[in-house]
């Protein structure tokens, strides 16, 4: 082992992550928006952010002078959700899709349509429309900024504007199916919501595998010990209560605040066994749970122990 392999990490590395983020967070909302809507999902678009957020960091202590932030993070970021793509939705995901300049005709008015529709019914789009639509008319980016952004020109982009806001305006979206919830895994959760709004802790803390893994997203990561002191901080919040749900088709835990009628933020939980085994908890990220489609689950009472 080579001399010094062993030494702490210096905490200043820790403080100048910390830095880059207070930079950021000022446009971390946008960029989500962007990203949410570009892979169809508000949780993958999250995830989009976090690894763009990450390569930027790593990124601009190669750059030879500080480039403009908003433009340079908006470009990282749509380069890393057409990565995300590619992975998980090659067909999507186009070579050479809108790039014909022909219908460079002058720029019609954004639609207020556009802005409205769901996250899901910008996935009818050829990428670069879909792309195009969200910076110009969702972000409210300039011809100029769209086109730095999609690494492309002024003319294709008003084509795909003008094309990608009239496929967007006859398309109506599909509902959302209802999600299905297998019984073991609605008992562990429903278990997990009535232990936490009976504040047993101690219960609640037993739930958690002794390696349990904890994501609070855009905030800190804890492993093992580390995770209960995470259930602490709920311990001092009388106003918290849950309820299980749905975020995005998918199983979940929604977070209450004081009266408010829709949670506030929302938790996945994975299991191993009958223990928690990863908790993702979106408390420090209100900007997904703004963006995100949250269902409360009331089909019926709980199957029998």
């Amino acid at each position: 082992m080579s001399e010094g392999a062993d030494r702490p990490i210096p905490p200043e590395f820790g403080q100048a992550r910390e830095r880059f983020l207070a930079l950021v967070a000022e446009l971390r909302p946008a960029l989500h928006r962007y990203c949410a809507r570009l892979v169809g999902s508000a949780v993958d678009g999250e995830d989009v952010v976090q690894d763009a957020l990450a390569k930027a960091f790593y990124a601009i202590g190669l750059e030879s002078e500080p480039p403009p932030l908003r433009p340079w993070l908006f470009r990282i970021a749509h380069n890393t959700a057409i990565d995300f793509l590619r992975r998980y939705e090659h067909s999507r995901v186009e070579r050479r899709a809108d790039l014909d300049e022909t219908a460079a005709e002058p720029e019609p008015a954004a639609d207020p349509a556009v802005v409205r529709a769901s996250l899901s019914s910008f996935l009818v789009l050829p990428v670069r429309q879909r792309s195009a639509v969200i910076l110009k008319d969702v972000l409210g980016h300039s011809l100029d900024e769209t086109a730095e952004t999609m690494g492309t020109t002024i003319p294709a982009v008003k084509a795909a504007l003008v094309r990608g806001r009239a496929a967007l305006r006859a398309h109506a979206p599909s509902p959302r199916p209802l999600v299905a919830f297998d019984d073991a895994e609605r008992m562990r959760l429903e278990r997990y919501v009535a232990l936490f709004n009976a504040r047993d802790w101690d219960a609640l803390r037993d739930l958690l595998s002794d390696e349990c893994r904890l994501d609070l997203v855009s905030k800190a990561a804890r492993r093992g010990a580390g995770v209960r002191g995470y259930i602490a901080r709920y311990e001092a919040e009388p106003d918290v209560h849950l309820a299980t749900g749905a975020v995005e088709g998918r199983p979940a835990i929604l977070v209450f605040a004081g009266a408010g009628a829709r949670p506030a933020y929302f938790v996945f939980l994975e299991w191993s066994g009958d223990r928690v085994s990863f908790i993702r908890d979106y408390r420090y990220a209100a900007h997904v749970a703004a963006e995100v489609d949250m269902e409360l689950y009331t089909a019926g009472p709980p199957p029998a122990a």
